[in-house]
């Protein structure tokens, strides 16, 4: 297991094989221990409580952020902030209680942009019409999960593909949080540079700096820590030096970071039950639904592949842990997004911000579903952890996801260029299904065209049908 994943000392390490990942002669000590494995695993209470709010404060920014891209679309932003606090909460507390994996489940960045700007702005369809469409792909996605067709899939990538799509997805979470400090930002002559400092970017570097310290000193709870240390640091800018304006979307823009507007707001549900099912069956309408469906899809199951790689979360046969019983989960999310008023939820890859302080049962999915309910009543609280206080742990979870690069082949160029289109690819699309379905029909067309057609499982086959049709659509 990666060493930078590992525990702090004092507290029993899970080993590296399926069962051994129980620890010899451990006993639970509780009805909850038992239900979770929590002493089985090698955790303990207090680690899984500290993962599962690290976790919701690398993705607490959903909260404000998908009603900020669906109000785009005529949906009330109060009512779009209800479902997504909804949503988020039923699908991590299904996730825990059910699957028993440490996945936080919420609206799926990227499919709400594809809900917003393609489905109702590009083409014109009504929103409550494109709730619909969020729906029937939820019950594809359900008769999938149903019939176990992740198995089939899983079992057909390679496992250096599995390898690239971990450090791809870890790459993309630090350019995430890079992208979140304002330390990279677009340039029209080299596409990227780095920011000239400023008191907001020096704060995020300190903080930064710190929660490294932490992190390499194995300090338990060293992210959250992290978390909490830079937004005190960030208080200052905007009163005493610097201007954050450029930290939020312009509707909502000021000078200071961390900002206080009250306690209470109270939850709108008039988005409940708006979906036009009927509508969303119109022939135009019926590939925007196996769009969602294969993005959805192929998100859940990266995210679980590289999830299960970087906390070595894994069943006797090398998959990932409680596969089956996640992407039902999933589905069932997505299933109920519609109906509660908000675009697809899915499995979300910041969730390897909790595993990485330690996180491996299903309480820490609770504890962060817990950490989301208050929200219907105390929104406004959001506004007190600014982007630059979450960035530090994000970039610190694409170095603990990097160890499996150097499980991959790279002597066989008909294993290394597919992997190395997933590592490249994934950050630079800024899209995980993108850039595995790229890594896919290279993996394919490779093989084909170098006499090795024997070594493409039937799966990978379909796999890379459905590639080429998700390709296209976008």
């Amino acid at each position: 297991m990666d060493s930078s994943l590992s525990p702090p000392a004092g507290r029993a390490a899970p080993e590296a094989a399926h069962d051994s990942t129980r620890v010899a002669g451990a006993q639970p000590v509780s009805t909850l221990d038992r239900y979770f494995g929590i002493t089985a695993l090698g955790s303990t209470f207090r680690t899984e409580v500290i993962a599962g709010i690290t976790t919701f404060l690398a993705a607490m920014y959903i909260i404000v952020v998908n009603p900020a891209i669906l109000s785009k679309t005529g949906m009330a932003f109060p009512a779009a902030l209800t479902a997504t606090v909804l949503i988020s909460f039923f699908g991590s507390c299904a996730m825990g209680l059910y699957a028993r994996n440490p996945v936080l489940v919420a609206p799926g960045m990227g499919l709400n942009a594809l809900f917003a700007f393609t489905m109702v702005h590009g083409v014109g369809m009504p929103w409550q019409t494109a709730l619909g469409c969020v729906f029937w792909s939820g019950i594809l996605f359900a008769l999938l999960a149903a019939l176990n067709v992740r198995r089939f899939v899983v079992e057909a990538i390679p496992a250096n593909l599995r390898y690239a799509i971990s450090c791809g997805i870890g790459l993309f979470i630090t350019v995430i949080g890079l992208v979140n400090a304002r330390l990279v930002v677009g340039d029209p002559v080299t596409v990227v540079r780095l920011a000239h400092l400023s008191p907001p970017t020096v704060t995020f570097l300190i903080g930064l700096a710190l929660t490294t310290v932490l992190v390499a000193r194995r300090v338990n709870g060293a992210l959250m820590i992290g978390i909490i240390a830079t937004t005190l640091m960030a208080i200052p800018v905007g009163r005493l030096w610097g201007d954050g304006s450029a930290y939020f979307p312009k509707e909502i823009a000021t000078a200071t970071l961390v900002n206080f507007h009250g306690f209470f707001a109270a939850p709108d549900f008039s988005g409940i039950g708006q979906l036009d099912l009927l509508g969303a069956l119109k022939v135009a309408y019926l590939p925007f639904i196996f769009v969602m469906l294969f993005t959805a899809f192929f998100d859940t199951l990266s995210t679980f592949m590289s999830i299960a790689e970087a906390g070595n979360m894994k069943d006797r046969d090398g998959n990932p842990r409680n596969m089956r019983q996640a992407m039902i989960v999933d589905s069932f999310s997505v299933l109920i997004s519609g109906p509660l008023g908000t675009s697809p939820a899915n499995a979300y890859i910041e969730s390897a911000a909790g595993i990485a302080q330690g996180g491996r049962t299903g309480l820490t999915a609770v504890v962060c579903a817990l950490l989301f309910l208050p929200f219907l009543f105390v929104s406004p609280m959001l506004s007190l952890v600014p982007a630059i206080a979450t960035a530090p742990a994000l970039i610190l979870v694409g170095v603990f996801m990097m160890e499996s690069v150097a499980r991959i082949e790279w002597h066989r160029m008909d294993e290394a260029i597919p992997s190395f289109i997933a590592v490249v690819m994934i950050p630079i699309s800024y899209s995980i299904t993108d850039g595995i379905a790229y890594s896919f029909l290279a993996f394919v067309v490779l093989k084909l065209f170098t006499g090795r057609v024997k070594e493409i499982k039937p799966a990978m086959w379909i796999v890379a049908a459905l590639a080429v049709l998700l390709l296209t659509q976008m």
